[in-house]
């Protein structure tokens, strides 16, 4: 039997930090046979383990009966000073890396497309588009939907293509032909401005979907610049080990990315997590779910080493067929110019 409405609302929603509107989402469901969202990169930096958690969420849209876009945004990465003659070749990179953690956590890819950013935007009808909205959008509104780097920048620091950036995201939602976005809630400013910029030039608003951001192994959030905050999904076991024990983890404190991996990653993942311990510091420890951890975490009842150990030996085994490909190790190569 397929899901009721409501079971379709849960998948959607579940673990997001965020819906505009909720009311707009319920509506869909209800009335839409066929629903459609997408989710959109930059094929920049090499894919980190971060990309597991939008990834999961994918999962759910699947499982909910939804078909799902995939937008490698090469000509957003080549606005943010990607070189166009590697635009290829990321692309190439990043659809492999994303295709194996699908397949890593069991998704049916039946209802998944891959898109390249190129093939929309280069479109007549979209620049005309991408136009009109230049018009419309003033360098206030255009800056205060870019990116952090580009708020950050001052003067004739500020180039033209980050002001262009957040008005080719918002027509992204048009031209893929989507009910809804799905994307990190840092990036609400860009899709609060698809939703006033789209009607002005005559399209519907979609419906927002957003992800809480995940806490990197050091600081605030995983980077793709700041190497100790993210591990690699190339990354040698020796790389992840020490990247995890170098990892932020104060006894007693949840608010740390290890226990970020276990909540919205491994505890999804597997039904059972057993912590190993020396029988003198009291054995090994089982958990069925997320708050049983925590629960012991916050109570000191299970060591910051231990915990460091476990989620470890967790993540190297996730990404043994990462290190394992050929392919991909080859194409992170040609897009890098380098080997991990």
């Amino acid at each position: 039997m397929g899901l009721s409405v409501d079971e379709k609302i849960e998948l959607i929603t579940r673990n997001l930090q965020e819906v505009v509107q909720e009311g707009e989402l319920k509506s869909l469901v209800k009335s839409k046979k066929s629903i459609s969202v997408y989710w959109g990169t930059m094929p920049t930096g090499s894919i980190s383990i971060a990309y597991f958690f939008p990834m999961m969420k994918i999962a759910d849209f699947l499982r909910a009966g939804l078909r799902v876009k995939i937008l490698i945004a090469d000509l957003h990465a080549a606005l943010d000073s990607v070189d166009w003659d590697i635009l290829d070749k990321r692309y190439e990179y990043y659809k492999e890396a994303i295709l194996t953690i699908l397949k890593t956590i069991d998704v049916d890819v039946s209802k998944l497309e891959f898109v390249r950013g190129s093939d929309i935007q280069l479109n007549k009808d979209y620049f005309h588009d991408l136009l009109k909205l230049t018009t419309l959008t003033s360098l206030h509104d255009s800056k205060k939907a870019a990116s952090e780097g580009v708020k950050s920048a001052v003067g004739e620091n500020v180039k033209l293509a980050g002001m262009v950036y957040p008005l080719m995201q918002a027509l992204d939602e048009e031209y893929l032909k989507v009910d809804m976005q799905f994307a990190g809630v840092d990036q609400r400013k860009i899709m609060m401005y698809a939703r006033e910029y789209l009607p002005k030039i005559g399209y519907k608003a979609r419906v927002e979907l957003m992800n809480p951001m995940i806490r990197g192994l050091i600081g605030e959030k995983m980077s793709s610049s700041i190497e100790g905050t993210k591990i690699d999904l190339l990354e040698s076991e020796e790389k992840i080990k020490s990247k995890i024990n170098k990892a932020e983890c104060i006894a007693g404190n949840p608010d740390n990315g290890l226990m970020a991996l276990l909540k919205y990653l491994i505890f999804i993942k597997k039904e059972k997590i057993i912590v190993n311990r020396p029988e003198k510091f009291g054995g090994d420890l089982e958990y069925s779910n997320y708050e049983e951890l925590e629960k012991d975490f916050v109570e000191k009842k299970l060591h910051p080493l231990d915990l460091k150990n476990m989620v470890a030996r967790e993540i190297i085994e996730l990404l043994e067929k990462f290190r394992k490909s050929k392919k991909l190790k080859r194409l992170y190569k040609e897009a890098y110019g380098k080997e991990i």
